[in-house]
């Protein structure tokens, strides 16, 4: 079932950049840390509405991880550490389900000393079993655990999400 189409995800990316500048009006700059494939399919969709409106320069970069196995190779980031400390930096992923994948992704957070970290969504689950708080959600949705959300961002010319 189609629980987000590409006007909606539009409208979504556009008030949560929003409430980014909003939240965070008075920084410098700020830097959008994408997780993997998807998150940084939405980072860079938060990234083009925030230059569009924020009058602080915004900088995209990438965080790597393996979710399935978080331990198994080191979590990269692409900006250098030094580049992190004093700054905003909003960890941003498709979905937040359990929080693990958003866990692990601020690894490399804590080899420097950041301002403020916060976390971006497209898509909340409220199945959290890691110490994860999301700050800026574009759809919160109660599933069970059985129940997968599937968003396409990349390689496709109508973005959607999906409750399967």
């Amino acid at each position: 079932m189609k629980i987000l189409d590409a006007e909606q995800i539009r409208r979504k990316t556009i008030r949560l950049a929003y409430e980014i500048l909003e939240e965070n009006h008075a920084e410098q700059r700020i830097v959008m840390a994408g997780i993997n494939r998807n998150g940084m399919a939405f980072a860079r969709m938060l990234h083009a509405e925030l230059e569009r409106i924020a009058p602080m320069p915004v900088v995209l970069t990438n965080v790597r991880l393996n979710p399935a196995d978080p331990l198994s190779a080191p979590v990269e980031i692409d900006l250098p550490r030094e580049a992190l400390r004093d700054r905003v930096v909003i960890v941003v992923d498709d979905v937040a389900n359990t929080g693990r994948t958003i866990f692990y992704a601020c690894k490399p957070l804590l080899e420097t000393l950041p301002r403020k970290v916060e976390v971006a969504v497209l898509v909340d689950r409220t199945h959290k079993t890691f110490p994860v708080k999301v700050d800026y959600v574009g759809l919160s949705l109660a599933t069970t655990l059985l129940e997968h959300i599937e968003v396409r961002l990349r390689d496709t010319d109508e973005p959607a999400a999906f409750l399967k």
